[in-house]
């Protein structure tokens, strides 16, 4: 008996989707993509501003490394001179 009544509910909940009531599920379909695209952009404004500040922070890595491998090579040049005079000196 109570599969009969839950069979007949069912088909009386399907016979009552009327043309109006599947507009305003399409509305409120509509509604919530909506909602979601706006999230969307939102989220890829974020991610993009994300990217933006990652680059600047390899472009002062970059900048940073090559100032240090210039100081290296100074130092190794200045070096370089200083053992080649104390050779010249010592002959």
């Amino acid at each position: 008996m109570g599969l009969i009544l839950s069979l007949w509910s069912m088909e009386s909940m399907r016979a009552t989707w009327t043309d109006s009531r599947l507009d305003d599920f399409a509305a409120h379909t509509d509604r919530r993509f909506d909602d979601l695209n706006g999230r969307v952009d939102r989220l890829a404004v974020r991610v993009e501003e994300g990217f933006r500040e990652i680059r600047e922070e390899i472009g002062a890595l970059e900048r940073t490394i090559i100032q240090v491998g210039g100081a290296l090579l100074a130092a190794l040049v200045v070096l370089l001179a200083a053992m080649l005079g104390l050779i010249v000196t010592q002959l």
